[in-house]
């Protein structure tokens, strides 16, 4: 399921300022915002595309993940940063994968899209605002170690955390990030509360 632009969430602390928030992303780390009444926002499509799942199956996932990789929580959804143009491949992977008939509640979000901008590194922002859990850095170019689409020779010999040396795997990222995102739902359709009412006739 592709959403090129997806609803905004929650803003960033009005009290944090918004151009300094702006500057941070299109200075330190030369990507695309857009600011409006809802706060900053970074473009997808330009330099990177966004996977989003559930918080839960995210977390679960996150070991099998590159850590050089960004990721960031928005509320109860993970954001896992991806290659610029990978968000249009990832309808077509689900079904190859044999994944495209299940509701996985996994969003790709790519060119023309947006996501709230999360709370730079060493900036207090609200608690409702969009957080990283592994944070860009500055000074170090992104796409290298972004999931992208490889050849088929690669996709038998890399895996999720890049071991050919090179940017991890898309097809492996979205068939784990599918298999979490299943167990989460499974996990939550499952779930019985501890404490049932009491029933009266």
């Amino acid at each position: 399921m592709v959403a090129p632009f997806p609803a905004p969430r929650r803003p960033l602390d009005a009290a944090l300022p918004l151009r300094r928030v702006q500057q941070w992303y299109e200075d330190e780390l030369g990507w695309a915002t857009a600011s409006g009444p809802d706060g900053v926002r970074l473009r997808t499509g330009l330099r990177f595309d966004v996977l989003e799942i559930p918080a839960d199956a995210g977390f679960r996932m996150l070991r099998r993940c590159d850590p050089r990789s960004p990721v960031a929580l928005n509320g109860e959804t993970m954001q896992l940063l991806v290659a610029a143009g990978s968000a249009e491949e990832v309808p077509g992977l689900l079904d190859w994968l044999e994944w495209g008939d299940l509701p996985l509640d996994l969003v790709a979000v790519g060119a023309g899209g947006f996501i709230d901008a999360p709370t730079p590194p060493g900036l207090a922002g609200s608690q409702e605002a969009a957080v990283w859990v592994r944070p860009p850095e500055p000074g170090r170019e992104v796409e290298p170690v972004l999931p992208a689409l490889t050849s088929l020779s690669a996709v038998s010999t890399w895996s999720v955390a890049g071991g050919g040396g090179g940017a991890p795997d898309l097809v492996r990222l979205v068939d784990t990030a599918a298999t979490h995102c299943q167990r989460a739902r499974l996990r939550r359709a499952l779930h019985v509360p501890t404490r049932q009412p009491l029933a009266f006739s």
